[in-house]
């Protein structure tokens, strides 16, 4: 047992220092971004668009602040607007499956997904469910309740105060991120030793073969459905390195996790807005599901062929 916990202990910091060189950089650069004229620019020239989507000009605040901060950012903004209950139902299933994208995608392209994947992924079904939404929806057309109210944000002023805070934020997003990844690189640890992973798997093989994934990757889907796409990755790294987890299970894997990832948090934050969270969560874990079978039965297809080819040549 110490062994394991001595081995996981030391998995988690290696884990936490390979995201923590991506976390923190982007993190301050974005923060820097926040306080200059560079995000409010991008949030005038996309509100013209708002109207594609059902929303109005001024949704194009939180859904730029939640693509470039958090989902809390996000929520903040939408708190101080008045807007319509299907408004913030689509703000919310857009922001599900697209936020913290810089971080989120670039701690996941550690593992080995290309970028263009990730971000493509993320962006393309924000853009297609709001639509969908906008389109199959006829209500919602009341004004929306907010239950809480939100939190005053504080006021940055000064290049040095802007600077601090940008460290600031990045520090206490490594130190989260540890605080998450090593005790769960030592749960993990134990658990191998214990051989209780391999029964695991084998419980969780049903929706693995369904996704058209092999039994290795149920660990990380298991993770990064609880706890987000970055502690998935930590996950996902130490899982290629030890389980020998193949490139087509990782990309498989990483399409159902830009999804539907942080399933119970990234659900619950959504309550304070007043609208149907069931609706939300079930829409990200149908759409996980029917994209990632579509994108393994195209890439089993291509294989077939590639192979038919290959034994033609021959």
């Amino acid at each position: 047992m110490v062994g394991s916990v001595k081995k996981g202990f030391i998995v988690g910091l290696q884990t936490t220092w390979t995201l923590g060189k991506i976390i923190f950089p982007v993190t301050l650069i974005v923060t820097i971004l926040q306080y200059t004229v560079i995000l409010q620019w991008i949030m005038k020239s996309i509100s013209p668009l708002m109207g594609l989507f059902g929303l109005s000009g001024d949704a194009a605040i939180p859904l730029v602040l939640g693509n470039f901060l958090n989902l809390y950012a996000a929520i903040g903004a939408i708190l101080t607007l008045d807007l319509t209950v299907k408004e913030v139902f689509i703000l919310a299933v857009m922001l599900s499956f697209s936020h913290n994208l810089i971080i989120e995608s670039s701690v996941a392209a550690r593992v080995g997904v290309k970028l263009w994947i990730m971000m493509v992924t993320r962006i393309g079904l924000a853009v297609i469910s709001a639509f969908m939404i906008n389109i199959l929806w006829a209500g919602g057309n009341e004004l929306a309740q907010y239950g809480l109210i939100s939190k005053e944000e504080e006021v940055v002023t000064g290049w040095g105060s802007i600077i601090v805070a940008g460290v600031e934020k990045g520090l206490i997003g490594i130190l989260q991120l540890a605080l998450i990844v090593i005790p769960l690189m030592i749960g993990i640890q134990i658990l191998k030793d214990l051989k209780w992973l391999e029964t695991f798997s084998k419980w969780m093989s049903p929706l693995t073969k369904l996704l058209g994934m092999k039994e290795n990757t149920s660990t990380t889907l298991a993770a990064g459905l609880l706890f987000g796409l970055a502690y998935g990755s930590g996950v996902m790294i130490q899982a290629v390195k030890e389980d020998g987890v193949s490139k087509k299970d990782t990309v498989l894997a990483f399409i159902f996790l830009v999804s539907c990832h942080a399933v119970i948090e990234d659900t619950l934050v959504f309550i304070p807005l007043g609208i149907p969270i069931l609706p939300l969560l079930l829409i990200r874990v149908f759409v996980a599901i029917l994209l990632t079978m579509i994108v393994a039965f195209i890439w089993k297809k291509a294989e077939l062929h590639n192979r038919k080819e290959a034994n033609y040549d021959h």
